[in-house]
């Protein structure tokens, strides 16, 4: 029976690339993007769903792009939509770096926590039949280009691993750092390279088929 893979973040999820101009538009395709890379590799004994949203925090509402990027709603509704669900991927943490949020990694780790919350309850995991769950933590940003005002001071948050893996401990679920195989662009300091995601989407495809 195909399993079923949700891959839940943001625009790096998304597949958007390295900008040059800020509002610049564009998506890799599906040869690139790391969920579709992911897909490719696992072969068809996956589904892969990628619901990546640029924008989207852990947990806050972004008064200039409006609260929907708030993460929390989302994985009630991907997951109400999706189901059954064998294997959910959150990687978000990266938008909560922006000025405006007063970034610090306990912050911003107290709402990836919300996010585990959320997909550990009873009643969604009875939805679904139980799903574990990937804690994926994006690598560091950089405060570089066209995005560097808005991320002004985000490199100063320091490392989110070391909690995120600490938080993955503590709620039974699998842990993966981003950083550890890929960076973010030199360009903004944000996304990934088109070769960052096909790394990144190996990568998880050899953690995954090691313990499905």
């Amino acid at each position: 029976m195909t399993k079923t893979l949700l891959a839940y973040g943001d625009s790096n999820t998304h597949g958007y690339p390295p900008m040059h101009a800020r509002g610049a538009p564009g998506r890799f395709g599906p040869d690139t993007r790391w969920p579709a890379v992911l897909g490719a590799a696992l072969g068809t004994d996956w589904s892969v769903i990628e619901e990546g949203l640029p924008g989207r925090t852990t947990g806050l509402d972004d008064p200039v792009m409006g609260r929907h990027m708030n993460g929390q709603d989302g994985p009630r509704i991907a997951l109400g939509c999706h189901r059954p669900v064998d294997l959910l991927l959150i990687m978000l943490g990266t938008n909560d770096c922006k000025t405006r949020f007063n970034p610090s990694a306990a912050k911003i780790t107290a709402g990836a926590a919300g996010l585990l919350d959320i997909a550990l309850h009873p009643e969604m995991q009875a939805l679904h039949g139980g799903f574990d769950m990937l804690l994926i933590c994006p690598p560091p940003v950089l405060e570089r280009g066209c995005l560097a005002t808005e991320f002004f001071g985000a490199e100063a948050v320091g490392p989110l691993a070391e909690g995120f893996a600490a938080l993955a401990r503590a709620k039974g679920a699998r842990f993966f750092n981003a950083g550890d195989v890929i960076e973010s662009s030199a360009l903004d300091g944000v996304h990934f390279e088109a070769e960052a995601h096909r790394a990144l989407g190996a990568a998880l495809a050899g953690v995954i088929a090691t313990n499905p």
